[in-house]
This record gives structure tokens, sequence and C-alpha cells, in this order.
């Protein structure tokens, strides 16, 4: 059975890139548009992994990755952050709120995969 992958990013375009290197890597992908928007997905449905942005309107990633750290049937699901901040001072507040990776835009799709796939929950 796949694994599902939620991708939360305002841009559709980003959305796209990242859906396409997943699926082709045979996971199921879900989009959020925003923080909030993604939250609204998290429904109880089993997501095995997250790829978030950091910068976006209504809830940035970071104030997401709390938010969704609140919630019982989430806790434990692993956030890759994909964004363009690579200040150490982000990175730390990241991994703060609860993010185990942190890939800087523009990314390459192997190490984003190689990422994905170490972090993926069975």
């Amino acid at each position: 059975m796949a694994k599902t992958i939620m991708v939360v990013d305002d841009s559709a375009s980003l959305r796209q890139v990242v859906g396409i290197a997943l699926k082709g890597a045979g996971y199921d992908v879900i989009e959020g548009r925003d923080g909030v928007d993604a939250l609204t997905k998290c429904d109880g449905q089993k997501i095995h992994l997250i790829v978030c942005d950091v910068n976006m309107p209504n809830m940035d990633g970071i104030t997401f990755v709390k938010e969704l750290k609140q919630l019982p049937n989430y806790r434990f699901t692993p956030v890759i952050m994909l964004t363009t901040e690579s200040q150490e001072s982000k990175k730390k507040e990241g991994q703060a709120a609860g993010a185990k990776a942190w890939v800087v835009k523009p990314f390459k799709p192997d190490v984003l995969l190689g990422a994905v796939a170490k972090l993926v929950l069975p």
C-alpha cells in the first residue's frame, strides 16, 4: 500500500513539481495551499510524512508544524521543511517546532526523495 505524503506550499507550481517527484517514487500525495488549509486535511487520515514551506500566507510553516504536533494523530508525523530560508536561526526555529529535516529551494528531487525515504513512517 502506498504511503501518503502531504505537500504544503502556497505555490501551486511547487506543489506540482514536488507531487510529480513523489508520485513518480510511488507515494500518494495530498496538497495543502497553506497551513490553515493543510490542518483542515489532517482529519484523522493516515499521513506518513509532510513536506512544508516556511513562508506562506494565512499560517506559516513553523506555526503549522506547532499546530500539527498538538493533534494526537499527527504528533509523530515527520515534517520536512522545503524553503528558500537557509539561516541557522530559522532552521533552529523549525527544529524546535518539530521539523525533522530542512531542504533549501531550489531543490534536487533526488535529495528530497532521499530525505523522504529516510523519514517516512512505516
